[in-house]
């Protein structure tokens, strides 16, 4: 009699499946090389009709995995069932090759063979095992499937006619009850035994009871088989055959039914399940003693070895750009800072006032930390001295009197990265000391509630304009709003870039300052009578990279502080490259309140500096007129010069000065002795 072939295992990896490896790798196993779970699953064996020939061409036998085979999966189609597994995915394609691929499949067999004798168990007969590894710069994936299966000696033959048509050889009426009791009772393997003019099924490790009272001619062993072709059933009845040599050896005959019939035939169509008799002799050693396994997936070339998917070419480049944006943030949590919250940082809505040389080099440290929302606000066109100076425009955008620069920036930023919610506003900022004309208080209010809005809107504003008086309404916003500020300003080769403070203490019990607190004099004009080189922000080049930069890393340094705006700052003879993140309070180290940094001397110097109780920007008094006034308040601070010395006790403080000046009893005589 001729020995039974089987079919083999085919994989079929969904391309979804590589996606969720991506993210596995990426954010859960990180160097981890642990061999973890995972679940395939498989149909009844499937053929298709050449439409030339008319010939039934039967499809692979195929186990499939997608991207729920790494979780818990979803509810299956009916003839549809379950294959457990385990993979491993290695770190370097070196450690991929060089893995002991014989001793893991040996581990995998076991598991299945320990799982047949000790537990009499039939749910790890379809066990397989994965090693890979994933190219996540180039999105290849190098693959290896095995479906380990038991080698039977003597081999299992099929008798009579060979394999036939189940329909004819157990009747219609078997098989659509059958079919009725999978519709609802699905599984690899089950027993089958007359019921009347219908069948029972039941589950192979209750064969003795099942079978009890049923003679050996009615007695039917199925399985749900992943093949279609007719005289070769699929890879799981291997598996079975060993089970069944090794628990019940007496059984040297058995009769299989592959169940392959996903849904009922038509009134022209014919039942596709097949029905042989298989018998072997017995076996010359113990049946209990682990027979040999084999199979390791061949690749496309037939050979033994392993596949390659290579998704770039087929992935959407969108989410490709996607995937690739913030691999180097999460590969700061591989090994060096495992603790960054990068989720916190990508939700962070950021408000950039001003799109110039400092809004452009943030906007592009902002993106290479992840941040996705990022909002611009300037009133200005782009002009030929740009481009050169602020990396998001080109000499196109100078053209015909030029774009408006917050939408052009915002444009730009997208085309970098399509996934980024960016938007650009032209809107001017009303200022101290530029008093506004009648005609114009209509759109100044107007600009300040849009301007009102955007603070509600964001949990971060820039200060990154290029006049002092211009940050004063922005200043006072964030204040009573409690946003986070973050300033930079430029000189010809030095920096500032500050955290405005909190309106409440710090945890320290210290009440930060913001950028008008070491001033004695309010805000005022400085526009009017510059010469050219004072109405332009000179510097020299490199320093507004700097700068930018610095402001972004002191923000997410912020943000990863447990008290976030309200953290207190380092003592200043903390020293910058030695900060203890234990004692420092953000994984990043410390968290300033403001960086002087000196180009000329290659130097940055930490400064604290205290809320003052007179500040014409952050001090109760302002921020409790603004939330009593509102516009009215802002209107005056504008229009009259005085108002906010007035306001904030400023102007008693200089007759103070003066009145001590006075009361000084300077001695001319000795000065001229002198």
């Amino acid at each position: 009699m001729p020995i039974v072939q089987f079919a083999p295992f085919s994989s079929l990896v969904q391309p979804a499946f590589w996606h969720e490896l991506t993210n596995l790798k990426i954010d859960v196993l990180r160097l981890s090389d642990e061999i973890l779970p995972i679940t395939g699953s498989y149909s009844v064996g499937r053929s298709v009709k050449d439409r030339e020939t008319g010939q039934e061409i039967a499809l692979g036998c195929n186990l499939t995995i997608g991207s729920e085979s790494l979780e818990k999966r979803s509810q299956l189609p009916p003839h549809s069932v379950i294959a457990s597994g385990a993979f491993k995915n290695f770190n370097t394609i070196e450690d991929f090759k060089a893995a002991d691929k014989t001793a893991l499949f040996n581990q995998a067999s076991e598991e299945i063979w320990d799982s047949i004798i000790t537990k009499k168990d039939t749910s790890l007969l379809n066990k397989f095992f994965l090693i890979t590894y994933a190219d996540l710069k180039k999105y290849k994936y190098y693959y290896w499937f095995s479906f380990p299966a038991f080698v039977s000696k003597p081999a299992w033959e099929i008798g009579g006619e060979g394999w036939k048509d189940a329909d004819g050889e157990l009747g219609v009426e078997v098989l659509q009850s059958i079919h009725r009791n999978l519709q609802s009772d699905s599984r690899p393997f089950f027993l089958v035994r007359p019921a009347g003019n219908s069948v029972e099924i039941g589950s192979i490790e209750d064969h003795d009871q099942f079978f009890a009272n049923v003679p050996p001619t009615s007695q039917t062993l199925a399985f749900i088989d992943p093949s279609a072709l007719p005289d070769n059933p699929g890879w799981p009845l291997r598996n079975l055959l060993a089970y069944f040599r090794a628990l019940h050896s007496s059984s040297t005959q058995l009769r299989i039914l592959c169940w392959r019939d996903a849904e009922l035939p038509s009134s022209t169509g014919t039942w596709k399940s097949r029905f042989g008799v298989l018998s072997a002799g017995a076996a010359g050693v113990d049946p209990t003693t682990k027979p040999s396994a084999v199979g390791w997936e061949k690749n496309v070339q037939g050979k033994l070895g392993p596949r390659v998917a290579d998704l770039a070419p087929m992935m959407d480049p969108a989410r490709l750009a996607n995937q690739a944006v913030d691999l180097n943030l999460k590969l700061m949590r591989w090994r060096i800072l495992p603790a960054l919250d990068l989720d916190k940082v990508a939700s962070t809505r950021c408000l950039l006032l001003g799109a110039g040389t400092l809004g452009c080099y943030v906007a592009r440290t902002l993106m290479g930390w992840g941040v996705r929302t990022i909002t611009f606000v300037d009133s200005a066109r782009v002009s030929f001295s740009n481009p050169v100076r602020q990396p998001l425009f080109e000499f196109e955008d100078c053209l015909n009197g030029g774009k408006p620069k917050a939408a052009c920036a915002a444009d730009r930023l997208k085309k970098i990265f399509p996934g980024i919610n960016a938007t650009g506003l032209n809107l001017s900022i009303p200022m101290p000391g530029h008093p506004v004309p009648t005609g114009s208080l209509d759109q100044t209010k107007k600009d300040v509630e849009i301007l009102e809005k955007l603070f509600d809107d964001h949990d971060v504003v820039f200060l990154l304009m290029d006049s002092r008086e211009s940050r004063w309404l922005p200043t006072v916003l964030g204040a009573a709003k409690g946003k986070i500020v973050m300033n930079a300003a430029l000189g010809f080769d030095t920096f500032l870039v500050m955290r405005h403070g909190a309106r409440a203490a710090t945890s320290s019990g210290n009440r930060l300052g913001c950028y008008y607190c070491n001033d004695i004099v309010a805000p005022a004009d400085s526009l009017t009578d510059r010469t050219l080189d004072q109405m332009c922000t000179v510097t020299r080049p490199g320093l507004a990279s700097i700068a930018a930069s610095t402001a972004v890393e002191l923000l997410v340094s912020l943000l990863q502080h447990p008290d976030g705006v309200h953290a207190p700052a380092p003592p200043p003879q903390t020293e910058l490259d030695t900060a203890d993140p234990s004692t420092s309070g953000s994984v990043l180290g410390l968290v300033p309140h403001q960086l002087r940094g000196f180009l000329a001397q290659f130097r940055n110097m930490p400064i604290i500096g205290a809320a003052y109780d007179r500040c014409t920007g952050c001090s109760e008094t302002v921020l409790k007129a603004y939330e009593t006034h509102g516009f009215e308040m802002m209107l005056q601070a504008f229009n009259e010069p005085g108002y906010l010395e007035k306001l904030t006790g400023l102007d008693k403080l200089y007759d103070e000065g003066e009145a001590a000046l006075e009361n000084v009893d300077w001695d001319e005589d000795d000065e001229g002795d002198m």
